[in-house]
């Protein structure tokens, strides 16, 4: 069992980013049950959920004239219009039925925010506004935190930039996510985290540990 001071950050293991769903994940079920056995290993997860209004500012529906993965110009910066998904109380919205952590002991909605999105577990896309999970991280004694799910270039990416600038130790399970990969997105945040310090790992070395 890891120490009191590792949480597994378990991210976005959604339907919608599940094969068939809204913006499906290439063979992102395939996490679930290493995830599962991961969690087996960790006192402390951490769950997160994308969580949507239905007006949510990052579906390009909701941007006349406009396609999903097309790029457009918020208050906050540079925004990919993608499809409507994790609306909140919708099907593809709940966590996969097959995921296997009951003593998860928080989760953490974002996206919640019509008008700024959210790939972070810690930070709003516009980079000021906090979900809050640093903090909480910090009450719990936490030191590490190693991040699963899904995707790898998004919302996994930005969580393990985060924890890092938060002042945790930040470690990827590359083997527990799976990656949209936009345009070259993968390389750039395996080179992004990697600038960053986060460690690149696989699950049965966390197993092992």
């Amino acid at each position: 069992m890891k120490s009191v001071e590792d949480v597994l950050l378990v991210v976005d293991v959604q339907y919608d980013f599940m094969p068939g769903g809204a913006l499906a994940v290439a063979r992102g079920d395939e996490v679930v049950p290493v995830v599962n056995r991961l969690a087996r290993a960790f006192s402390h997860v951490v769950l997160t959920q994308d969580w949507h209004p239905a007006s949510h500012v990052s579906f390009a529906a909701n941007h006349a004239g406009r396609a999903p993965f097309e790029t457009i110009a918020l208050p906050y910066g540079e925004q990919v219009l993608w499809p409507t998904h994790c609306v909140q109380g919708t099907d593809g919205a709940a966590l996969h039925r097959d995921l296997d952590a009951p003593h998860a002991r928080l989760i953490v909605r974002k996206g919640h925010h019509e008008k700024v999105d959210s790939y972070s577990a810690f930070l709003e896309a516009d980079r000021t506004t906090s979900t809050g999970l640093a903090g909480y991280l910090r009450d719990v004694g936490a030191k590490r935190v190693w991040l699963a799910g899904l995707a790898t270039d998004y919302c996994v990416a930005w969580s393990a930039l985060d924890a890092r600038a938060a002042g945790f130790e930040a470690h990827v399970i590359e083997d527990a996510c799976r990656a949209i990969d936009l345009n070259g997105s993968l390389d750039k945040a395996w080179s992004d985290m990697r600038a960053a310090g986060v460690t690149r790992v696989q699950a049965a070395q966390v197993n092992a540990a």
